[in-house]
């Protein structure tokens, strides 16, 4: 009965070892990401509305984002860059609009905020966003097939 439960114990460690790489690997590329974001946003919002400024930010960072994700927190996963890009396609749009409408509805009140203030609404809800996009990521794109 004892090695039964030590088995268990033994098999289960590779998979919450993974989670906990997977996790932690995510969260370093997501801080970097939102930073990255944030500030592309800000800068270009120098010269650009808001709408468009969060699209060319977002898919600037979106790609790096999903690349690193793919080398570094799911690496060892059979699936190709192509195939991680295009499946991270719809997380991007998810995003797109959840930031774009978090930034429209706090210009919406706050008409004459600068474009810091937008910044600073637009890199939680792209942080809200990042943590649909783990689960997305890990249970479909990048799922593990069990033989």
């Amino acid at each position: 009965m004892r090695r039964l439960s030590a088995r268990r114990s033994a098999s289960a460690r590779p998979g919450r070892a993974a989670l906990t790489r997977e996790v932690f690997w995510f969260v370093v590329i997501g801080v970097a990401s939102t930073v990255a974001q944030a500030l592309l946003y800000w800068v270009l919002r120098h010269w650009s509305p808001p709408v468009p400024a969060n699209f060319a930010s977002l898919l600037a960072v979106t790609v790096l984002n999903t690349e690193a994700n793919r080398r570094l927190t799911f690496r060892g996963s059979a699936v190709r860059a192509l195939q991680a890009h295009l499946a991270a396609g719809g997380l991007f749009v998810l995003a797109y609009l959840v930031t774009s409408g978090a930034v429209l509805l706090f210009r919406h009140y706050r008409p004459t905020a600068s474009p810091a203030a937008e910044t600073l609404v637009l890199a939680p809800s792209f942080a809200l966003v990042t943590v649909v996009r783990f689960t997305v990521l890990r249970m479909v794109v990048f799922r593990r097939r069990h033989r």
